[in-house]
């Protein structure tokens, strides 16, 4: 395949920050922001992928891609060719919904366990669920279910769904809220579920690698769901931990503006919808009364208008070094990814705009130390972040 290279100019970002208690994107007034067009340049490594949406490096050379029609991609940076896997149980792809994320268990060299999350079921009743299977050469096999969302709904949005391994060995998963207006489950708007800790939805889960429940998650068994990890939650589809200081970020969609970046803990209401910065799609009136209230976590930056925040990584390395420790978050809707620097506390103190042209799913950083990048069409691509060395 012919080797191709698009420049990537980082122009001056969309520049959005928030404090507490205001609805409205503004700049930092203390921020450093730089104009650093012409720094990269964006080499398309793999090409004509179906809507691929997770990744998972195996080696320096290779990652599995999963497209949400229903298929893993096995990608050799080598060839540059990426082989389709046989043994992937059905999925219900239709919307937001399908074959989404991928996550390698953390003994992989031992055990050659993948785990995937995808939507399951039909149009009328579908859920989330989180697999794993054994990989082999060319296929998998051992598909077994670990995981389903309690609650069928109809439609097709709002599934999440990131994995995430923590140093423990434990997985989290995020579960979205079910969808938006008119949407209904049990007599309610499905969005109230994120607040129900009789649900999955809206939520943060965390169970063992067999998909049994930890005996130290946060919520009590005799008034919640024991697997729960986190609660109040829209719709996370970027989920990363720092591997120096292990701390747990995610990004977050909103409706109309809104989306988050937050911090994570465990035993946390991040207020989804009693609290938001969000906007009713079909009229203009908040979603909720306040941004902010009493027993629920602040989000640490907030984007309105929406970038549509997708994967999400955290820099650790030194072949960009002025992004050790930044984080990297795809937006959808943006077709760039943004860059955020944040101190201790967590506050953003730089942030910039990467345009890629195309929609970003995921962003992550390959065991060789490049950052890579999937877009989001029915021909998608697996991009290399590398440094323009003609300036």
């Amino acid at each position: 395949m012919r080797r191709l290279k698009y420049l990537v100019f980082l122009l001056l970002p969309l520049l959005h920050s928030c404090s507490p208690g205001s609805g409205q994107a503004q700049i930092p007034v203390d921020a450093p922001i730089e104009k650093l067009s012409d720094r990269l340049i964006a080499e398309v490594l793999i090409e004509g992928l179906k809507r691929p949406w997770g990744m998972a490096w195996i080696s320096p050379q290779k990652l599995l891609i999963t497209e949400r029609g229903g298929s893993v991609k096995l990608a050799d940076l080598s060839t540059k060719e990426a082989q389709e896997l046989a043994g992937v149980a059905p999925v219900f792809s239709s919307g937001q919904g399908g074959l989404l994320d991928v996550a390698l268990h953390p003994s992989f060299s031992e055990n050659s366990l993948v785990y995937f999350s995808y939507s399951s079921g039909s149009s009328n009743q579908n859920k989330t669920a989180v697999a794993r299977a054994k990989l082999n050469q060319d296929s998998l096999s051992d598909w077994q279910v670990i995981f389903e969302v309690s609650d069928k709904k109809s439609g097709s949005q709002h599934f999440g769904s990131r994995l995430l391994w923590l140093p423990d060995q434990t997985l989290l998963v995020s579960i979205g809220d079910g969808g938006n207006p008119p949407l209904t489950l049990n007599g309610q708007l499905i969005r109230e579920q994120a607040q129900n800790l009789q649900s999955h939805l809206g939520k943060v889960i965390r169970i063992n690698d067999d998909g049994s429940i930890p005996d130290d998650n946060p919520y009590p068994s005799d008034k919640s769901l024991p697997e729960l990890w986190s609660v109040g939650h829209r719709n996370i589809q970027g989920m990363a931990i720092d591997p120096k200081t292990q701390t747990v970020w995610s990004t977050e969609h909103g409706a109309r503006g809104g989306d988050e970046l937050n911090l994570m803990s465990p035993g946390q209401n991040y207020g989804w919808p009693k609290a938001s910065f969000s906007l009713e799609y079909t009229q203009n009136k908040a979603v909720a009364p306040v941004t902010s209230l009493p027993g629920t976590v602040a989000p640490k930056w907030v984007w309105t208008p929406s970038i549509a925040p997708s994967g999400l990584a955290i820099y650790r390395g030194d072949r960009y070094p002025d992004w050790d420790g930044n984080l990297l978050a795809g937006a959808l809707r943006n077709q760039s990814i943004v860059r955020l620097a944040v101190d201790d506390a967590g506050k953003t103190t730089q942030i910039e705009e990467i345009p890629v042209g195309q929609r970003v799913r995921d962003v992550g950083q390959g065991l060789d130390g490049w950052v890579y990048v999937l877009t989001d069409s029915q021909d998608g691509r697996l991009l290399r972040l590398q440094p323009n060395q003609v300036q």
